[in-house]
């Protein structure tokens, strides 16, 4: 089974120094490893359970005090990754959803529960960067299908707290909707 983990630190050079630990500790792959906005830095890794689980539990203890957050998902769903790099291809733009979070973890562990609850596309999970430290998320569908998608990332217990603003836009002006791609 895939998983993805993830890694936020306070501090630029712990958390490369997390992430080298992680790379480390067990056989994963890394998704991305970055500055972020606020002077936060960031390892996305992924693998098998096992390995992910204990690559961020190397991250976490390599990072210390350093560290904001940290995540294991079991079971990602395929369409998280690509949208954390921006490389999603979507042709058509119905509903679109909005979440911004504050934390980065709490927008991947947004975005899995929204593609997992409904028949939606994630476009985007943007982390950190000229966001100030927050982190937000885009997706499309049918307009039900999209409210569902939100009412259910903003449903999980995990985040609770660290979701700001959540929208729902119905058949938003193709200028808006350009403007995302």
């Amino acid at each position: 089974m895939s998983a993805l983990g993830m890694i936020e630190t306070m501090s630029i050079p712990l958390g490369i120094f997390s992430g080298d630990a992680m790379l480390k500790a067990a056989d994963v792959e890394l998704v991305s490893s970055q500055a972020a906005c606020a002077g936060k830095y960031i390892v996305i890794v992924e693998g098998e359970v096992a390995a992910v689980r204990s690559s961020v539990e190397a991250g976490k203890a390599a990072a210390g005090s350093a560290l904001v957050d940290s995540l294991v998902i079991p079971g990602i769903h395929e369409q998280v990754a690509p949208a954390i790099g921006a490389a999603s291809e979507i042709e058509n733009v119905d509903a679109l959803g909005v979440m911004e979070s504050y934390s980065m973890c709490a927008a991947i562990l947004a975005a899995d529960a929204a593609v997992k609850a409904a028949a939606v596309s994630l476009i985007e999970v943007r982390l950190g960067r000229g966001l100030g430290g927050k982190a937000f998320v885009v997706l499309t569908g049918e307009v039900a299908a999209v409210k569902a998608s939100v009412r259910a990332a903003e449903a999980l217990e995990e985040i609770q707290g660290m979701l700001g603003a959540s929208v729902v836009i119905p058949s938003p002006h193709k200028k808006i909707a350009d403007a995302i791609f």
